[in-house]
């Protein structure tokens, strides 16, 4: 049954109304649709991990992506709005160990690989529930999830790919290492956090040292100096022995040692830090391995062996002061490198693992080329491409990932690579379908190590415009747009650029959306720990989604920062209420009797309102076009709080109320606005705006194109301006007067510069009979009587008072424009207290007393009671 123009309920029920929506809309309404004439506008969704819980950073993250996916398709873009899920990762396989009750080893692989996977779809499920009650018009018919074979095949298609192209290598080099994951991780999956610890000054060998990791000192392999340092120009090359442990190193020379620091001699371990691996290079050093994968003390480490790093230090420092060579120790700040997952501190080991290649000026080259929002948050990228020294290591120490599609052949050494046409493949279960090439075995030895997850989800663009085996170039490439985090800019966004690069040889999409992160209501980063944490479950049962996208949007400009606020939710709910109220009143003078809805606007007040919407529109559109959600939002609710119903629906309550022909055409300018106004919320608001929009009209508001509405006018902007002034100022005399605000008032008068004819909208609205005039008055200023301040005259004159308020009340009151010095009080002269007496002035218009509201130089209002 059609509710086109019935009466809207007198309250707006947001539980019954998202919930009836919900269930109403369907899925394919916003399907990519692959034959489409329209011109596309591919979206790289950023994939989120499936913990289960849709938490406040992606509902904001997501609220930015629906907003610009409902306004692209109101402008006939056909939008694809795809949802993936990034799987693999340390986290689900730890969260299985602790719901079963086991480790990674203690089950069989393939087992422990199901176990994450029934995990994950199930958190799928949860947050896919999430998303849905959030509005978000996603494309479920292009969901991926990367630990499904037809996508993680494709990550290992991109692995080949890059492998015969030379860009991806296997070697022993010095990488990242988290004792605690046990696993390798990336530079860009390192986190920096402050720390104290003490700088430890103690006897090598006659020179003295200051180190804050003396559990390295098995791991010595050299002592360095600056070559200008005059207290060791002599000993270059000299042989030093090792305290504790025995062996020789020897000193060397290098510009990069400071000599302020410390004692101005470094110890170099393989590795304590970047800067060891940097002189292990460079001056070709041997390598001693002091830690393991695990944080422990090796052999080398002689009767510490098996110790962790910490009981390593402590055991070290101990035998120092023992043999007295602990000189003294000071406290030291460091910026500490820990894993991004666990913030365990991480280790540098030389391992054997798998890098990509870096290609720095390809790369930086095709970030210039995409288009940033915020424009500044290219420069992070830029310093991150330019200060990169180390390839990507790709090879991860886990279970749950992409399998890293290699064997080695057992006989020969020799990496066995499937054909691209036997993807996918994991190593540990399958087997090469030919004989070694090179010496002819069939006996292989699978790769265990898999795949960093990035390497899964830095393809989701090649995955979402696609991707196909045979392709080098997938037929929607590149994407519209990446919408994303700045925290992930040197991961995500780096690394997706780094493999279109290397797989296509162009960028991978035309722009890049960059939002901030989401505050706790303590200015802090949410975290459990500090009790700052707020679930979007919780604002969605209080206040609804509408409320909750609204606080996305105007929360902070694209790109910053945005602090959680409850009163930034309740004002948001506030503003669906007033609105719901403007809608249920307009609606009710539409429908009350009927009108000519192709009648012409000429009264004035219709006029204005449909210039300001005009602007309201051009305004909204240019914010949304750059992405500039809070503006866009914000001149919405200006115009409909401060335009519509402020002003404009108070002016024509009038014409509205009668039953003249003048209320065609506020009939007609306030049902363009309400039309404007849903479509214009339909991007931030779909549920109320599909609620309003379904009482006016039949259609369902997301299937209507963007509002084209254009009224241009300046004479009625300039005379509507001066209207709604004047009746401002009429309510507000009648405020100060103690006067209902639709009490009567008689005769006004306003004098402006120009003609104003508003249809006598002013009367009405006011009460009054409203005459206005061009020009201004001849007015005559006239005395009508006199004040007292007694908090200036009662203290200065005291027992006078009254005698010194009858003399002035006695003077002549033309004399009383300019207050006189001195008074007479029984025959003795006073002087008059400055400021004690304030003439009352009042004004005359050919004859007639007016009180008079002199609003600016060339606008004023008379008032004859």
């Amino acid at each position: 049954m059609s509710r086109v123009l019935q009466e809207l309920p007198k309250t707006y029920d947001y539980r019954e109304v998202e919930t009836r929506w919900q269930q109403s809309w369907k899925d394919e309404d916003y399907y990519f649709k692959e034959k489409s004439e329209k011109p596309q506008f591919v979206i790289d969704t950023p994939p989120p991990y499936p913990t289960g819980e849709f938490h406040i950073g992606n509902a904001f993250n997501w609220c930015y992506i629906d907003f610009l996916a409902r306004y692209k398709r109101m402008k006939g873009y056909n939008v694809m709005f795809p949802q993936g899920w990034d799987c693999h990762g340390l986290p689900t396989e730890v969260k299985v160990e602790e719901i079963h009750k086991i480790t990674k080893n203690d089950v069989d692989r393939q087992k422990f690989r199901e176990m994450c996977r029934e995990l994950t779809l199930g958190n799928i499920k949860k947050m896919q529930a999430s998303m849905r009650r959030m509005a978000f018009s996603i494309d479920w018919s292009h969901e991926y999830i990367t630990m499904m074979p037809e996508y993680f095949g494709k990550t290992q298609l991109s692995f080949l790919r890059m492998y015969h192209a030379g860009q991806i290598y296997q070697s022993d080099h010095p990488v990242n290492f988290c004792p605690r994951c046990e696993t390798a991780i990336a530079f860009a999956e390192v986190n920096y956090s402050d720390r104290t610890t003490k700088l430890n000054y103690f006897n090598f060998s006659g020179l003295e040292i200051a180190t804050s990791r003396p559990e390295l000192l098995a791991a010595c392999v050299a002592v360095a100096v600056h070559p200008d340092d005059k207290r060791y120009r002599e000993r270059k090359g000299e042989k030093l022995k090792v305290p504790l442990f025995g062996h020789e190193v020897p000193i060397i020379s290098d510009n990069a040692v400071d000599p302020s620091f410390g004692s101005g001699a470094v110890m170099i371990c393989t590795f304590g830090d970047k800067q060891d691996v940097i002189w292990w290079k460079a001056h070709n050093l041997p390598l001693r391995k002091a830690i393991d994968k695990t944080g422990h003390m090796t052999e080398i480490a002689g009767k510490y062996q098996g110790m962790d790093t910490n009981s390593c230090r402590e055991a070290i420092l101990s035998d120092m002061k023992s043999e007295g060579i602990l000189n003294r120790q000071e406290p030291l700040e460091q910026r500490v490198g820990t894993c991004w997952r666990c913030k365990t501190p991480i280790e540098i080991l030389s391992e054997h693992q798998w890098f990509v290649k870096i290609p720095h000026e390809a790369a930086l080259r095709v970030a210039k080329e995409v288009i940033w929002y915020p424009e500044h948050m290219f420069l992070r990228m830029e310093n991150w491409i330019t200060q990169m020294e180390w390839d990507w290591c790709i090879s991860r120490q886990r279970i749950f990932a992409t399998p890293i599609p290699v064997w080695f052949c057992k006989e020969c050494g020799k990496a066995i690579l499937p054909q691209e046409d036997e993807l996918p493949v994991d190593p540990t279960v399958d087997v090469p379908k030919r004989p070694c090439p090179k010496c002819g075995s069939a006996a292989f030895v699978p790769e265990t190590d898999v795949l960093d997850t990035w390497m899964d989800s830095s393809i989701s663009v090649m995955h979402v415009t696609g991707w196909e085996e045979k392709e080098k170039i997938p037929p929607l490439f590149p994407a519209q747009i990446r919408p994303q985090g700045h925290d992930i800019i040197r991961t995500w966004a780096f690394y997706t650029i780094l493999r279109a690069v290397s797989l296509t040889g162009g960028k991978p999409w035309e722009q890049i959306l960059v939002n901030g992160m989401v505050l706790g209501e303590d200015g802090f980063k949410m975290s459990k720990s500090r009790g700052n944490v707020t679930v979007p479950e919780e604002i969605l049962e209080q206040y609804g989604a509408d409320s909750l996208r609204q606080w996305a949007a105007l929360g902070a400009a694209t790109g910053s920062d945005i602090q959680f606020n409850w009163n930034d939710v309740v004002a948001a709910n506030r503003f669906l209420t007033k609105m719901w109220n403007i809608s249920r009143f307009a609606l009710m003078q539409i429908g009350r009797a009927q009108y000519r809805a192709d009648s012409k606007v000429t009264a004035l007040a219709d006029r204005w309102l449909l210039t300001k919407l005009t602007r309201t529109i051009r305004e909204v559109s240019e914010a949304l076009e750059s992405y500039q959600f809070d503006r866009g939002l914000k001149a919405i609710r200006e115009f409909a709080w401060d335009i519509l119903a402020d002003n404009y629906i108070e002016m024509v309550k009038g014409r509205l109320y009668s039953d003249s022909l003048d209320r065609d055409g506020a009939c007609v300018a306030i049902r363009t606005s309400l039309n404007a106004v849903c479509r214009m919320l339909a991007p931030f608001t779909p549920y109320f705006a599909e609620e309003v929009w379904s009482f006016m009209e039949e259609s369902s508001v997301h299937q209507e194109p963007w509002v084209s509405f254009s009224y241009e006018d300046e004479e009625a902007a300039l005379s509507g301006e001066i209207l709604v002034q004047v009746i401002s100022e009429i309510r507000r005399y009648k405020h100060d007067k103690g006067l209902a605000l639709n009490a009567p008032l008689g005769e006004v008068t306003v004098y402006t510069p120009v003609h104003v004819d508003d249809a006598g909208d002013g009367g009405m609205a006011t009460n009054c009979s409203l005459t206005w005039k061009t020009g201004m008055p001849e007015l005559t200023q006239v005395v009508s009587g006199v004040k007292f301040d007694m908090g200036i005259i009662g203290p200065k004159l005291r027992g006078k008072a009254k005698g010194f308020m009858q003399a002035v009340e006695a003077l002549p009151k033309e004399s009383l424009v300019t207050v006189p010095p001195m008074v007479i009080i029984d025959g003795e002269e006073i002087a008059v207290p400055e400021g004690s007496v304030l003439p009352q002035l009042s004004y005359t218009v050919a004859g007639a007393s007016v009180d008079l509201i002199p609003v600016s130089d060339n606008l004023v209002i008379t008032i004859n009671q």
